[in-house]
């Protein structure tokens, strides 16, 4: 008898995390990328949907830093992979308030333990990998902080935008 359990949707992008790869569908009817796993595609409402895996590059489109007691700060982010998916998720090997919006990051998984399964995490990227000149559709976002402190929004190139707010400045 078949094991609906063994083949939902969650249960095959857990195998995929547990094979180091991020998976994500595409609906076949339209070509809409779909994340989170789902039975039915969103956007048309349609059963056809297909796996693929993730090249794992992406920009971070939105961030924001957690404080909780007793543990250090975390941020967490909202990503947008290359693909042209979302996903929410965090970004690692950084000090959290220096994640900026516009930043290249590369996937990895989390390994997880007993309590939960691997899941992905992003790592700032380094130097060229990931950027236009290597093929990685970077996003060639200056990250300068903004003139007015915030830590977490950085400047999109040098020029203001057209109303004038100092953070949220025009792609140069």
């Amino acid at each position: 008898m078949l094991n609906l359990k063994e083949n939902s949707p969650l249960n095959i992008y857990l195998e995929h995390c547990r094979k180091g790869e991020l998976a994500y569908q595409v609906c076949t009817d339209d070509g809409t990328p779909v994340f989170y796993p789902r039975v039915i595609a969103p956007r048309t409402g349609s059963p056809n949907l297909e796996w693929r895996v993730s090249k794992g590059l992406g920009t971070v489109h939105a961030t924001t830093v957690v404080y909780q007691k007793d543990q250090p700060p975390h941020n967490v982010a909202l990503v947008d992979l290359d693909e042209g998916f979302r996903m929410m998720s965090r970004v690692e090997d950084i000090d959290p308030m220096q994640v900026k919006i516009g930043m290249r990051v590369k996937v990895r998984m989390h390994p997880g333990d007993e309590k939960q399964p691997p899941y992905p995490v992003f790592a700032p990227l380094l130097s060229e990998e990931g950027s236009p000149r290597s093929g990685g559709g970077g996003a060639g976002v200056d990250n300068h902080p903004d003139p007015a402190g915030h830590p977490s929004l950085g400047r999109r190139g040098d020029h203001p935008d057209p109303a004038g707010h100092p953070s949220l400045g025009r792609r140069g």
